[in-house]
């Protein structure tokens, strides 16, 4: 986890991105890389002084948005002590510095250039998405998921007062959450506590939580592990309520085993938790 992209955007949960981001970079020494995050330039040319016009607005638009988004990271990061990033390439003396930041100007506005930039970096930092007003956009979290090949760590609403001490994994044996599993393996050989759990009625054909266990003992890594009965309960509500008896602080699971069609009419586990999870989690797909 040496490599943390941040992309800002105006939403609510800002602070604990940088927050999350910043605890992450503590534990780690990475280098946390801020970029604006915009809505793309309306794309159309001119053919009148009126259109000219527009156009003229929406480039300040942007510009003084891309600004204003530098000037809150650099603020965040310099309140929070961490020092600006040498100029040049990550040699030995600079990955030595420990945890530091640096911010790039030179980006475009629009999603696009954030799914193939963040395929750099160890990991991409964003909010968790929601559907009120002031939330993060579910589709910089889409974008980043599926067109970077990187981990996502998502920011709950509410800054984490720690991270990644107390880890839960939400296992149901896919390929995704073998990914995240493998994407996470920086926190878990440092975490003091790691849960395996499992739950009737949301597990795909493949290994199971003890079996997940005893692979992670293999490496080293020491968790317990639980299979539960849903009963009335979804899989998802299973794994939070888990996820608070645990005092946990990281859930680890892979996002959208099931379509994201499927999710979306029927509802699911990746869908439950971005609804409703209060606690950092890392995704992959």
């Amino acid at each position: 986890m040496k490599t943390l992209l941040v992309p800002v955007a105006s939403h609510d949960a800002l602070p604990s991105v940088f927050e999350t981001a910043i605890l992450t970079a503590r534990r780690f020494g990475s280098l946390i890389e801020g970029v604006s995050l915009r809505p793309a330039l309306a794309e159309y040319v001119p053919v009148d002084m009126v259109g000219g016009m527009t156009w003229l607005r929406d480039e300040e638009a942007d510009k003084v948005e891309a600004e204003r988004a530098g000037r809150q990271f650099i603020d965040f990061m310099t309140q929070a002590s961490l020092p600006l990033a040498a100029e040049g390439p990550c040699n030995p003396e600079a990955l030595a510095a420990g945890p530091r930041y640096r911010w790039r100007a030179d980006v475009p506005a629009g999603d696009g250039f954030l799914g193939q930039y963040a395929r750099l970096f160890t990991a991409t930092v964003v909010g968790r998405p929601g559907t009120e007003d002031g939330a993060p956009r579910m589709t910089t979290f889409e974008t980043a998921l599926f067109e970077s090949g990187r981990p996502i760590l998502l920011a709950p609403p509410i800054a984490p007062a720690t991270l990644g001490e107390a880890i839960l994994i939400a296992w149901n044996g896919s390929t995704e959450t073998a990914r995240a599993v493998a994407f996470a393996m920086p926190f878990l050989r440092q975490a003091k506590r790691i849960r395996v759990i499992s739950v009737e009625g949301g597990t795909v054909p493949g290994p199971t939580a003890e079996e997940l266990a005893r692979a992670l003992a293999c490496e080293g890594i020491s968790a317990d592990f639980r299979a539960h009965s849903a009963g009335r309960r979804t899989p998802g509500e299973v794994y939070l309520a888990e996820a608070e008896a645990f005092g946990c602080d990281l859930l680890i699971k892979g996002a959208y085993t099931q379509s994201r069609l499927r999710q979306m009419i029927f509802g699911g586990p990746t869908s439950h938790l971005l609804a409703h999870a209060a606690i950092p989690m890392l995704m992959a797909h």
